[in-house]
């Protein structure tokens, strides 16, 4: 199933807390743990494109295997990837495939596993978000051994094309079959949230507010 275009854009507005509410509604255990805003003020929405990493010690693998312009080529303008390293402290993205990927388009990079180079990443804006800033580089120790096939990222499975919302507070993944109605469902509880926000100014109280409104 692909997402369409609208409703990948609809999710541009919703924070990951809302959206989180709703993926606990259509029972979907959706929010990756241990992941972090590499870039402060970044946010990333988009198509997942994934893959899937093996670790090893300095000399066990090549720079054919560590394939890190394969990556950025699996995946197209709006897509994040998202990199399946088993959440090894061993960086799989630095400062020129940040420059590679934001020139082509990508929107964001979820990483369970190292990445390094952030003062690059902050020049450009890039959105990252990854268990791990370490120097330490990938090559000889990073194999790719999958492209665009599910992975697990944070705890979540992830599917090609599942939908990623990444923020401060944290990355989702929204199932590609579940994005119309988690889309409906995050839409309206923003929605309840900013007309609590409202009456809270006017003087409601928030134990008020919490029978006034589903989710806030």
């Amino acid at each position: 199933m692909i997402v369409s275009d609208e409703i990948v854009a609809g999710f541009s507005a919703l924070a990951t807390p809302t959206i989180a509410n709703a993926l606990d509604d259509v029972g979907f255990e959706g929010v990756m743990h241990g992941l972090a805003q590499m870039v402060a003020g970044t946010r990333c929405v988009g198509r997942a494109a994934t893959v899937r990493q093996v670790t090893g010690r300095r000399g066990d693998f090549t720079s054919e295997d560590f394939k890190v312009g394969r990556m950025i080529d699996a995946a197209g303008p709006g897509d994040v990837l998202v990199v399946d390293n088993g959440g090894h402290a061993v960086s799989t993205f630095g400062g020129l495939a940040t420059l590679a990927a934001k020139v082509k388009g990508v929107a964001g990079l979820v990483a369970d596993g190292g990445v390094r180079d952030r003062e690059e990443m902050i020049e450009l804006a890039f959105p990252v978000f990854a268990r791990h800033m370490t120097p330490l580089t990938g090559r000889s120790r990073l194999a790719v051994t999958g492209l665009n096939e599910v992975v697990s990222c944070g705890g979540v499975r992830v599917a090609p094309g599942d939908v990623i919302v990444a923020d401060g507070s944290g990355v989702v993944c929204i199932p590609a079959r579940h994005a119309v109605k988690v889309l409906e469902l995050a839409t309206r509880y923003a929605t309840d949230d900013a007309d609590a926000a409202i009456e809270l100014r006017k003087g409601l109280s928030f134990t008020e507010a919490m029978a006034k409104f589903k989710r806030i």
